[in-house]
Order: C-alpha cells, then sequence, then structure tokens
C-alpha cells in the first residue's frame, strides 16, 4: 500500500426512499489494494438522477450514499505506480474526477456489441452500489470516497475548476455520448426540449457539432437565460406559450417551414417525447436523453415514425471516452460556456435534505454538496 490513512468520516445515507437522509459515520479503509484509491470529496454535484433515486423511482438497492458528479483530491493510494485512465501517474493531493460506472468487461454487451453503458453487470457508483458493506465509502454524499482498481480516473489540469467540472456533472457527458450514437451533420437545425442541466449540455453538443439555428424549449426564465448564455439562438418558455401547437409554429418558422432536423428530449416527461415528434421534419431524428427515471408512458401514434420516417434513438449513460472530450471542452471553452458559473447553491453535509428539496423544486441552477466544508 503506498499510502494509508486512519479513523472515520461521515456520509449521508439514504436508508429508506422518500424519507430524509441521515449522517452516518464510517471507518476509513484501513488497506487498499493495487490501484484502488481514497478521495477527499472537494464538491458533490446533487443531478436530478438523485432525487428520482430519492423518491424510489429507480430500483435500487439500499442503504445508498448517493452523489455520482464528484471531484476530489487523491487521500491515499494503493499502489504508488498508480495511473489515470490516460496514463498519467497519480499522487496524493492530485485532483480528480472519474466516471460514474463500472462496467463487467466480460459480458456480450461489453465484448461483443460494444454497448458497456448497457454492461449486465454494471455497477455505479453513488447509484447502485450499496453502503452496508465495506468498503462502505461508494458515493459523494461523503467526506471520503473508495474507487476501486477499475474505475477510469482522470487527472484534472490546474486550469480547469473543479467547479466546471461539477457544473456540467453527468449531463455533459450523456449528451455526447447520445450525439455520437445520433451521429448529427453539420448545418442542421436542432430542437433541445428542456433547459435544465441535461438541455444545456445538448445545447452545447449541438453548437459544437455546428448546429444551425440551435433552438431550446423550456423553462423556468433563469435557465433559458442560462441558454441564451451558452448561445442559443431561439428560446421558447413553456410557461409564456402553454400551447403546443404555438411552440410547434415557432419552430416550423425557424426552420424554413419543414421541422427541425434533429430534436433532442432532455425533459424526462412522456408528454415531452410525443411533442417532440411533432418537431421534427420529415426524415428527422429524434434522441432521448431525459428519461433516466421511469416516469411512466405517454400515449404515441407510431404511424408519425413510418409517414415522417423518423429515427428514433436511445442513449444511457456514458463511457469514459466521452469524459476525455468533456473534459478538454471544459478546459478550453470555459468562456464560452461557463458551467463554473452555474453553481448557485451551496450546501454542507448537514443540509443535504435541504439541497435535495430545493433541487427537486427547480429552485437552482446547480446545487452541490461540500462534505468536508
Amino acid at each position: 500500500m503506498s499510502s494509508s490513512l486512519s479513523g472515520s468520516c461521515q456520509c449521508a445515507v439514504m436508508a429508506e426512499f422518500n424519507r430524509p437522509l441521515r449522517i452516518h459515520e464510517y471507518p476509513l479503509p484501513k488497506e487498499l489494494a493495487p490501484g484502488e484509491l481514497l478521495i477527499e470529496v472537494e464538491l458533490a454535484g446533487i443531478c436530478g438522477t438523485d432525487v428520482h433515486l430519492h423518491k424510489g423511482q429507480l430500483d435500487v438497492p439500499l442503504p445508498l450514499i448517493m452523489g455520482h458528479e464528484t471531484v476530489g483530491r487523491v487521500a491515499a493510494l494503493g499502489d504508488s505506480d498508480t495511473k489515470d485512465w490516460l496514463g498519467r501517474p497519480l499522487a496524493v493531493g492530485d485532483r480528480v474526477a472519474f466516471t460514474v460506472g463500472r462496467p463487467c468487461g466480460k459480458c456480450r454487451y461489453c465484448r461483443v456489441y460494444r454497448l458497456p453503458s448497457r454492461c449486465l453487470h454494471r455497477q455505479a457508483y453513488g447509484v447502485n452500489t450499496p453502503c452496508d458493506k465495506p468498503p462502505h465509502l461508494l458515493g459523494g454524499y461523503g467526506q471520503y470516497q473508495f474507487l476501486h482498481a477499475d474505475t477510469a480516473v482522470f487527472k484534472l489540469p490546474d486550469d480547469l475548476p473543479s467547479e466546471a467540472v461539477v457544473g456540467a456533472g453527468c449531463a455533459l457527458v450523456t449528451a455526447l455520448h447520445g450525439f455520437e450514437r445520433m451521429k448529427m451533420h453539420s448545418a442542421e437545425s436542432v430542437v433541445v426540449q428542456g433547459a435544465g442541466p441535461v438541455g444545456l449540455a445538448a445545447l452545447v453538443c449541438a453548437q459544437e457539432a455546428g448546429a444551425r439555428p440551435a433552438i431550446v424549449i423550456g423553462g423556468p426564465r433563469d435557465r433559458l437565460e442560462n441558454c441564451r448564455r451558452f448561445g442559443a439562438d431561439l428560446t421558447i418558455d413553456i410557461e409564456e406559450m402553454p400551447d403546443a401547437e404555438a411552440r410547434r409554429k415557432i419552430v416550423l418558422d425557424a426552420t424554413g417551414g419543414l421541422g427541425a432536423d434533429v430534436v433532442v428530449e432532455c425533459v424526462g416527461m412522456p408528454q415531452a417525447v410525443v411533442e417532440g415528434w411533432e418537431l421534427c421534419r420529415d426524415g428527422g431524428k429524434y434522441l432521448v436523453l431525459g428519461h433516466y427515471g421511469d416516469a411512466g408512458p405517454a400515449l404515441l401514434n407510431p404511424h408519425l415514425i413510418t409517414r415522417k420516417e423518423l429515427t428514433v434513438l436511445g442513449s444511457w449513460g456514458s463511457e469514459p471516452q466521452h469524459w476525455t472530450v468533456a473534459l478538454e471542452l471544459l478546459r478550453t471553452c470555459r468562456d464560452r460556456y461557463p458551467f463554473h458559473e452555474l453553481i448557485t447553491h451551496r450546501f454542507g453535509l448537514e443540509r443535504v435534505n435541504e439541497a435535495l428539496d430545493a433541487v427537486a423544486r427547480w429552485e437552482t441552477s446547480k446545487a452541490v454538496v461540500l462534505p468536508n466544508g
């Protein structure tokens, strides 16, 4: 073992759905195997998925330490020769981010279908890794987090603020994965349904792919303002324009009367899909990114897929290569896409329930937990 710590740390634990998280104390691991890491958590983002988890909308084991958007500093290494995913040496004190998912690398989805995000045995920090057994520290809502040796870890450069990484959160890599699957072409018109973190990330991906124009439908007003700051050509406020047909007419006017080449769903509400198909031009593409929780069915007419010759795509999670793109984009385009400025609320670990409630009520742009003050 290259370095070690002793003692214990505090974590916010979800023992029941729809009940307050409670602070629990766990021992720090006494030994680390080669490749394993212990990090001291600097920032842990609160994602909309955390709200779905808390409400019991995803079938996950309990008790659970949530938090899958985490930046921290290496506190201990299992091996002095430990490297990050890109082969760069890691040392105590280095600032790192890491992928949430750990695919098995052995099932057919990993080896044959090349869809590790759909791995049959995929484990995800802060999502489906219970904390009742050692090493316990498997989520970001705690002072320390344990990382298995097969985790894709990324050493962060000095000119990339932690706030930018957590401000973008899992939304940016999720959107990058979806756009990779969709294979968008330059100068295509894009409509993004939803102005939250995933919608904002999809807007960035659309602009980097050359979208003309880039349109965002959503709310509330402050989120749409963020979209305009990030370069949206047109925003449509669903509060000011609640009628779906009126919104469709605006999209038609902005796209030459035909509809958008690409529509990206980032809302997580079934009704958005119903509206989104109508916003596509004939032969267009529809990408579903927002439905990470099971929000239930919607009444859809499959005739639209046939008549419009639509391509409908889904995308789940992300893979390490999407992180390499995201981190470089965040580093080099910080002025154009100021994700670091999206963090509007910071909460100590003892206020984690207040934080979850605020995110659930859309009272924040991006909220983070600071487990170590």
